[in-house]
């Protein structure tokens, strides 16, 4: 049987400078801020977060998907980054499909983000534009713009925002 969600997917990101992080995704990505809590060290240790207290801001997305920021009281450990996102295991980046790529490359551009495939879209396939980049506290993020959206995600078809 399969899960049944009952909201759309939620993703959970550590890191070390919450306000700084929160201010990318909202004021780059143009997520809302939704709320910010603070956790006490006996409910993160119970949730097998943190040994100690931590601080969280739920963000969303403009179509509903929701980004977690979380940040502990004790600093959290670096993890060692790699020219090439797939020499790792465990490497995991979150995915924006979006309608204008270049438009967004040019705002990624006066970002503190780190583009990691160039100032430019790169065409993967024929009508598919991808780039990837490392937000100001090193996370992965790909953007990607279909030419035919439906023909990757025919389940959006009646959902699509008009071109």
């Amino acid at each position: 049987m399969a899960i049944r969600m009952v909201a759309p997917l939620e993703v959970g990101i550590c890191c070390s400078d919450l306000d700084r992080l929160a201010g990318f995704y909202i004021e780059v990505l143009g997520c809302e801020a939704i709320s910010t809590i603070e956790v006490p060290a006996a409910k993160a240790r119970d949730a097998a977060l943190s040994s100690d207290s931590y601080r969280v801001i739920r963000l969303q997305t403009p179509r509903g998907e929701r980004i977690k920021l979380l940040q502990p009281s004790a600093a959290p450990k670096s993890r060692e980054e790699s020219e090439w996102l797939l020499e790792s295991r465990n490497a995991v980046y979150l995915t924006f499909i979006v309608d204008d790529l270049d438009a967004m490359l040019h705002r990624l551009g006066s970002s503190n983000a780190r583009l990691l495939t160039g100032p430019t879209k790169v065409e993967v396939r024929p009508g598919v534009w991808l780039a990837f980049l490392r937000d100001p506290e090193g996370n992965v993020l790909e953007f990607v713009e279909y030419q035919d959206l439906a023909a990757y995600r025919s389940d959006l078809e009646s959902r699509a925002p008009a071109r």
